[in-house]
């Protein structure tokens, strides 16, 4: 398989982080994947996206649990026809994630998202997918100007990690390339509990990042060559022209922003 031409298989993570999600509470559903965004659950604005998406070949879908997807008509509809594939979660998104890519043939390409990216379309998803080809690295990460989603949404609550060259927000957006590539996922399985926590975060790239990020000298080209030399492999970004690719739904307030955006666009 050629790399460079093949399209990408999309894994969207759907299960709950945590068992009585706020988000899904105050919606009264089950899971936070199921909850209405313009009246259509997050994660089939999410499986939409990626189905018209240009880059997507086919789509597999890690949890929720088997009997929340029984009770869904939409969702039992299309795995039953085979538009989507689902696979069981496992305790966290970082160990779901390895389990899933270690099921995949070792040349696909892969990307990775969340059913909480209430706002991705299409032209976001093939941008990246298409960026993260021309990279040459093993796993690519989205990102998106801090001063670009503010600029759209002045009253949005992001949280961003500022490094010298800029302010970043990340767009829940994982590319995996290589074989190689796919050990990010255990790395990821080390500081996903302090993935709101930029310091932490930048703390496993040693001492000497974390010094430079307090005095604002760490930039991103550095940190990703501290990332490559730290796992051994080539850790890339793509930096997104979409402020929408940085907008989540991780709290109440997120999802009553989002439904107030999604309002404004519908006609």
């Amino acid at each position: 398989m050629n790399p460079s031409h093949s399209r990408y298989i999309a894994v969207v993570l759907a299960a709950d982080r945590i068992p009585g999600d706020p988000v899904a509470e105050a919606a009264g559903v089950p899971c936070k994947s199921l909850v209405p965004v313009g009246n259509i659950p997050m994660v089939i604005r999410v499986l939409d996206g990626l189905a018209a998406a240009k880059e997507i070949g086919t789509c597999i879908l890690c949890g929720p649990a088997k009997s929340i997807i029984n009770e869904h008509a939409e969702l039992s509809a299309r795995i039953s026809a085979g538009k989507i594939r689902w696979v069981e979660n496992q305790a966290t998104p970082s160990t779901s994630t390895y389990h899933v890519l270690r099921s995949l043939p070792d040349d696909a390409l892969v990307l990775v998202t969340t059913a909480d990216h209430a706002l991705l379309g299409a032209h976001v998803v093939d941008y990246f997918c298409s960026e993260a080809r021309k990279t040459g690295c093993d796993i690519v990460a989205g990102l998106a100007m801090h001063e670009t989603v503010v600029a759209a949404y002045p009253d949005a609550r992001r949280t961003a990690t500022k490094l010298q060259d800029g302010n970043y927000c990340s767009c829940n957006l994982f590319a995996f390339l290589t074989p190689g590539g796919r050990e990010v996922a255990d790395f990821w399985r080390r500081i996903e509990k302090q993935r709101k926590k930029p310091l932490r975060v930048i703390s496993v790239l040693g001492w000497i990042a974390v010094l430079r990020y307090l005095l604002g000298r760490l930039s991103l080209a550095e940190a990703q060559q501290r990332i490559s030399r730290r796992l051994g492999l080539r850790a890339g970004a793509v930096i997104l022209p979409y402020p929408e690719a940085a907008v989540d739904v991780d709290t109440v307030g997120d999802w009553k922003f989002v439904q107030t955006l999604i309002a404004k666009q519908t006609p």
